[in-house]
């Protein structure tokens, strides 16, 4: 079990589908017509002077590790942060969002935990939990699911796309808090392979309670960046990794300073001795968010980000070419 694909995940195969499926969506309301077209991490919709920005996104099978657990009190913030995280990236300031929870039966303990997580997420990214709904699918599902939708907003012409990026611009990384909330397909069948328990121990904690640390949510000091700084682009690294900054544009990033991962992923990595291009495509690798600006932007970055407390590191430059060249390994990634 060396891939995400051997686990089932097959990012072509994905895109395959994907394309298949857009191919017959081609309705449009026109006063309500797309600003910019699929592919980026949200999408963006005309309304008068404003962009709404729109996204929709869940924990994923990393339910299964709360369901194993018994505890459900942080995956309200990973459904939040991976919708949020994903709204900034386009310049928007994330303020409503409605979620979707499956359940098989009533069990008051996981109501109380995902409700408690769901407002320190909604707290963290200073959003409204506007509604929502609860689905009681016994006949589907054999645990539970969360999901959810952000709204967000940004004026017309203060968007960002990744369409200003240019040579020479510094890619700085924020500094993930663990996995967040992608890959956990590959790591459920890897820790099954080695008949690993979630409740042995990983350094002073259970290795599903590391498991569980809930998604960064970084949109109060990404949203200071915009307003106090230039920045050209901005990418939420999820499922694909690296690879994610192709979303953003044509040129060629370079990554030759990276965070040092936390040491889940070297426990990962090392229990099928997985290729390090494998990794980096797959999970944040202790990046957890990107922003390209321009060098001269640098300082003024680095104390913005110092002043919400947020780790963070010079990682890369941007050049002519295309795709993603991770210089410590020598490898390459092209496409989303």
């Amino acid at each position: 079990m060396k891939t995400y694909s051997d686990a089932g995940v097959d990012f072509d195969r994905k895109d395959i589908f994907l394309s298949e499926l857009l191919k017959q969506i081609k309705f449009e309301r026109s006063k309500f017509s797309p600003f910019i077209g699929t592919g980026h991490y949200s999408a963006l919709v005309n309304f008068n002077n404003y962009l709404l920005a729109i996204n929709t996104d869940g924990v994923g099978t990393k339910m299964l590790i709360a369901d194993e657990m018994q505890r459900w009190d942080t995956v309200g913030i990973d459904a939040i942060a991976m919708n949020v995280n994903d709204t900034i990236c386009v310049g928007a300031e994330p303020f409503a969002f409605v979620d979707y929870l499956i359940i098989r039966d009533y069990d008051l303990k996981k109501a109380r935990d995902i409700g408690k997580s769901l407002n320190k997420g909604a707290k963290d990214a200073n959003i409204s939990i506007v509604g929502g709904e609860t689905a009681v699918m016994p006949d589907m599902v054999n645990g539970t699911d969360l999901s959810g939708t952000a709204l967000g907003y940004v004026k017309k012409g203060k968007e960002i796309t990744g369409k200003k990026i240019k040579n020479g611009d510094l890619i700085i990384a924020l500094k993930s808090s663990g996995l967040h909330s992608n890959g956990f397909t590959l790591v459920r069948k890897i820790l099954k392979e080695h008949n690993i328990n979630l409740n042995e121990k990983f350094g002073s904690r259970k290795i599903g309670d590391v498991l569980l640390t809930p998604t960064k949510i970084y949109v109060k000091p990404v949203l200071d960046l915009i307003k106090k700084s230039n920045v050209n682009g901005l990418a939420n690294i999820t499922g694909g990794g690296l690879r994610n900054l192709v979303r953003l544009s044509k040129m060629k990033f370079v990554i030759d300073n990276i965070i040092e991962p936390q040491k889940i992923f070297k426990f990962i990595q090392d229990l099928e001795n997985i290729d390090p291009k494998e990794m980096y495509q797959t999970f944040n690798m202790g990046m957890g968010f990107m922003i390209i600006a321009p060098e001269n932007e640098e300082n003024k970055l680095k104390e913005i980000l110092k002043k919400h407390s947020v780790e963070h590191k010079v990682v890369g430059y941007v050049t002519q070419g295309k795709g993603v060249y991770l210089e410590e390994f020598k490898v390459s990634y092209e496409r989303y």
